[in-house]
């Protein structure tokens, strides 16, 4: 398998528009504070300044700076001047029968990816995408399909977290506190378009915006980040963000999961595994997810389920049995009902929590493995698939 690419030369700058304004929206806390010295902020003030301008941008949603009222008209214009306040916009919106939203976002260069809310009883979870496609061609997934153009930036990975609280109206009310009721988007997880740890550093700023408690204010336990197996980033997961951790695994067999999950030829199953064992003591986390994609005749053998449980013995675990989300072309069938009831019943047997994921947003193509940005949609024909998965 060919190295990764580079982050640095997949993503674009942060500034929507060449020779355009900087952008607030992305920066760290240390970035803003940086910014604004060099735009003008005595550094006496900038501290504070840093702290205000931040609250109106993550605390109230605040796009505009003339409404940043404890702030002094001359330096509002200052800002207005010097900065801009942009997100990616929100080209569609569509909305399932079982209340799942699926948003299409178009970035900087016109470029389109999809996050999808995912409303449930007392919780919302947010799927935020990382990349526009994907680099590692996962042959049952549809994303997988999609060749990657390039990486997104921090602004745009905190931006469709910002573009939900919009549509949920998430935001409080001019002139009143934030609101302290239970909330609609109260999760994320960082399982859209692409590989989160092949554009770590992005992702990383991102979610401490999200998790900072004088913004959006989300615990670190309620962001999950999922990664197919990118071995070396995972320390560095634990040691930089500290969010829940899932890993797609969907194979007991190195051969196996050579086929479904590429990235194994370079770190295999031993070599995940051993990363995974130190990651809950490292993050304080209490256990790691295992995403196991059921498809028939595939994986799904209750020797497959036997052999799993043997693998993750001594890691603090939790395993989601997925039923296989079909999409145009697709290699795989989903695994009979009763065959994942069997699978997952040997799986509590030995121990472990192992629930059954409903699907969610299937009539609008918004289930697990199968976003793909609708300009980027090619219809490929299920040989040729199934020929690249070495089927």
């Amino acid at each position: 398998m060919a190295a990764p690419i580079t982050p640095d030369l997949l993503t674009v700058p942060r500034t929507p528009q060449e020779g355009g304004k900087p952008n607030l929206i992305g920066l760290t806390r240390d970035g803003l504070r940086a910014a604004l010295v060099a735009a003008g902020t005595p550094e006496r003030q900038a501290n504070m300044r840093t702290g205000q301008v931040w609250q109106w941008l993550y605390q109230k949603g605040v796009r505009d700076f003339a409404e940043m009222t404890n702030l002094s008209k001359a330096y509002r214009a200052l800002l207005a001047e010097r900065f801009e306040i942009a997100l990616p916009e929100v080209v569609s919106r569509q909305v399932s029968a079982d209340g799942t939203r699926k948003y299409l976002v178009r970035c900087a260069g016109g470029h389109e990816v999809e996050t999808v809310y995912i409303p449930e009883e007392g919780r919302g979870t947010l799927c935020v995408s990382s990349q526009v496609g994907c680099t590692l061609t996962c042959s049952f997934c549809h994303t997988g399909t999609q060749k990657l153009v390039r990486n997104l930036t921090a602004a745009e990975i905190v931006g469709q977290v910002m573009l939900a609280r919009d549509d949920l109206g998430e935001w409080p009310a001019p002139g009143r506190a934030p609101k302290d009721e239970t909330r609609l988007l109260s999760n994320i997880v960082l399982m859209g378009m692409g590989e989160p740890l092949y554009n770590f550093e992005a992702v990383r700023d991102a979610m401490r915006i999200v998790m900072d408690p004088e913004g959006i204010s989300l615990s670190r336990r309620r962001i999950t980040l999922s990664t197919s197996g990118v071995v070396p980033e995972i320390a560095r997961t634990a040691e930089e963000i500290g969010c829940l951790l899932a890993v797609s695994f969907h194979a007991t067999t190195d051969e196996v999961r050579d086929r479904l999950v590429p990235i194994n030829r370079r770190w295999n199953i031993a070599a995940l595994l051993e990363a995974l064992r130190a990651y809950p003591r490292l993050s304080n986390s209490e256990r790691i997810t295992f995403e196991y994609v059921m498809l028939d005749g595939v994986n799904d053998s209750d020797a497959d389920a036997r052999r799993l449980c043997k693998l993750i013995e001594g890691i603090p675990a939790k395993i989601n049995l997925i039923p296989f989300n079909e999409w145009p072309g697709a290699p795989y069938r989903r695994s009979p009902a009763a065959r994942i009831r069997a699978f997952a019943t040997i799986v509590m047997k030995a121990g472990y929590a192992s629930p059954i994921r409903t699907p969610r947003g299937e009539d609008i193509l918004a289930a697990c493995g199968q976003l793909k940005s609708a300009t980027e949609r090619g219809r490929r024909s299920r040989a040729s698939i199934a020929a690249e998965a070495g089927l």
